[in-house]
């Protein structure tokens, strides 16, 4: 997976590339409050809770690993899983991972690849989560996929949602992957630094079922969004997607 920071530019520094922007922080507690805090742009989320996760012991990740892995969970990797939560049987989380507190990775769900599943968090059958941070409360009880991306607090995703992460308008696929994904603001095409970048969904935002999500995808805190079978690009906080 190649990753660069973004050059540091106006563009870069405008306040809807603040993870402040989607998530409020004060809201948030733990690991995850301490990642966000670090974090200027929504580009460096990825790049630091990865890590993060790798250097479990310099990062302070080790000091909880208190929750349950039932029998007939499947964890590989390093997968760290607070007091609190549990890994049901029949799930499987493919390090390295944390599961915070509160959360539920149940039976026929997948996490993998320098995910952070925020407290309280519903992971259900058939969903797919993999290089990505549920900041908490995020409800994905359904078949989905979520892949390099951030979500908000008390986001519901609804059965078959899909973000993407890989542009395909190129040629063939390559992987690893090598065009770097672009974010657009008012027509302005903002380098994210990443050849895999999913989308940014701020607090308290539901996607109806079957909603699929562009790469760079950037959705405001309480938007509300129709039943769609494609979104991209950037809504404003409390915007109406019909």
């Amino acid at each position: 997976m190649q990753q660069r920071s973004p050059v540091p530019t106006a563009t870069t520094r405008d306040e809807r590339l603040s993870t402040g922007y989607y998530i409020d922080s004060a809201a948030v507690g733990g690991y995850v409050a301490r990642l966000l805090a670090r974090c200027r742009t929504v580009f460096d989320v990825k790049p630091r809770l990865t890590a993060d996760l790798d250097a479990p012991a310099i990062s302070g990740l080790d000091a909880d690993r208190g929750g349950v892995i039932e029998d007939g969970a499947l964890c590989q990797g390093n997968v760290i899983v607070q007091a609190g939560a549990r890994v049901e049987a029949g799930a499987q989380v493919v390090g390295p991972a944390l599961i915070c507190s509160g959360s539920v990775v149940g039976a026929g769900a997948l996490v993998r690849d320098h995910s952070v599943i925020g407290p309280a968090c519903r992971i259900g059958f058939g969903a797919d989560i993999t290089r990505s941070l549920l900041v908490g409360h995020t409800f994905a009880k359904h078949p989905c996929f979520i892949g390099d991306s951030v979500l908000g607090r008390r986001v519901n995703i609804g059965a078959f949602c899909s973000t993407t992460g890989l542009r395909c308008d190129r040629g063939p696929v390559a992987e690893p992957a090598i065009e770097e994904i672009t974010v657009n603001l008012d027509g302005c095409r903002i380098g994210s630094g990443q050849t895999k970048f999913g989308a940014v969904i701020g607090d308290e935002v539901a996607l109806p079922a079957g909603t699929v999500m562009s790469p760079g995808t950037l959705i405001g805190p309480g938007t509300v969004i129709y039943p769609h079978n494609h979104i991209g690009g950037f809504l404003p906080t409390g915007s109406r997607a019909r």
